[in-house]
């Protein structure tokens, strides 16, 4: 299944991770996932929340630039060799993978792992093909 991952442009400056967090936990939105990535002038501060569409309304209000991805959140079991066996099967299935992080907690005794593929639906059918679970939420 693939979900929604929101990207937030923010400016490399003091206090703009803390004032996006900010604005979130004040609209009541719970940050699943997150990632940030950064050059000299910006960041990319990539998310999975429990409510997309009310995220975004509220980020858009705050005027943050946005976008919406679809990823793929892959379930693994919480152990040895777990990622090296997915990323494996995606090598063998030609699957370029962009990027990647991992959850903030586990689910169960399962870790996940978003995934952002080259080709979303491509990768989808190989996960789930392959036996593989995703989730929509955790």
């Amino acid at each position: 299944m693939k979900i929604q991952q929101i990207s937030i442009f923010l400016e490399n400056a003091a206090g703009r991770l803390a004032e996006v967090t900010r604005v979130l936990k004040d609209g009541g939105i719970n940050l699943r996932a997150l990632m940030i990535a950064d050059t000299a002038d910006f960041g990319i501060l990539r998310i999975i929340v429990d409510s997309v569409p009310k995220a975004m309304e509220i980020l858009e209000k705050e005027k943050f630039t946005t976008k919406t991805t679809d990823v793929l959140a892959v379930t693994v079991p919480d152990s040895v060799g777990s990622l090296a066996g997915v990323l494996e099967l995606f090598e063998k299935n030609e699957i370029n993978i962009e990027y990647l992080y991992a959850a903030l907690d586990k689910a169960g005794e399962t870790a996940v792992i978003i995934f952002k593929v080259e080709d979303v639906e491509k990768g989808l059918a190989v996960v789930e093909k392959n036996g593989l679970s995703t989730t929509d939420h955790f």
